[in-house]
């Protein structure tokens, strides 16, 4: 199997990043009231439920997630439209964020399960948008349900044609369902033996695959080259306006 051409969609990078989804998701749903830190589905359905019943308070503990996750994905987009211009990949920025956001949420009381949950979907939605393609193909490290069809889906057409390629998709895919789980395993262990401060464990994992980011070539090339790009980019949208 080739190696990544960049970082952000490598192998390694992949299974921590999916690690911290699924340990963010067991902390926010066993320790922080039952609600999901990136299945926005379960938090919509109990949304919906709630509000079936007037039960306006937890209606608003399941709808407060989903706002910060949609929140999430509009910081990400905004920070790679605007962060070009420094040496740091715009990935490695969304995930400083998401480091900060969940040592933040460690310190949150449980009386404060809201702002800790939306802080937390927070990061999740940065993450997210941030973390789309593993060596060139679409997937997601913060939840399980498009992974599942594509690996499915590429397993069966591993079956009927022998596309080798489809294969090798087909295992990232389950891969990366296997690493969430064990993050999830890893998470429900950790609430047991520090409590709320279980989330920090999840701030570890990204403080390391920040440094596998700096470690592999995404600052030297990828970044350079994306800014390079929206330079010249400028360059031409200043020419064209002083025709």
């Amino acid at each position: 199997m080739r190696r990544a051409t960049q970082t952000s969609e490598s192998i390694e990078l992949a299974a921590l990043l999916a690690m911290s989804g699924g340990l963010m998701d067991a902390y926010s749903y066993l320790g922080r009231g039952k609600v999901f830190a990136n299945a926005q589905t379960g938090n919509l359905l109990l949304l919906g439920v709630h509000a079936a019943a007037g039960e306006w308070a937890q209606t608003i503990q399941y709808a407060m997630p989903v706002v910060f996750f949609a929140l999430g994905v509009a910081v990400a987009h905004g920070v790679r439209c605007r962060c070009h211009n420094i040496r740091a990949h715009w990935r490695q920025i969304c995930l400083a964020i998401e480091v900060v956001l969940l040592a933040t949420v460690a310190f949150v009381p449980e009386s404060q399960n809201l702002l800790a949950n939306s802080m937390t979907s927070l990061a999740c939605g940065i993450q997210v948008q941030a973390f789309r393609k593993i060596h060139g193909v679409g997937f997601a490290t913060t939840m399980c349900i498009g992974n599942l069809r594509a690996a499915t889906h590429g397993l069966t057409e591993f079956f009927h044609s022998g596309n080798r390629k489809a294969l090798e998709s087909s295992l990232l895919h389950y891969g990366t369902i296997v690493c969430f789980v064990c993050g999830a395993i890893l998470g429900s262990r950790m609430l047991g033996l520090v409590g709320l401060r279980a989330i920090l464990v999840s701030c570890a994992i990204l403080v390391v695959a920040l440094l596998v980011m700096n470690w592999d070539r995404e600052v030297g090339t990828a970044a350079a080259a994306e800014r390079q790009w929206l330079r010249a980019r400028r360059r031409r949208r200043v020419t064209r306006d002083g025709e």
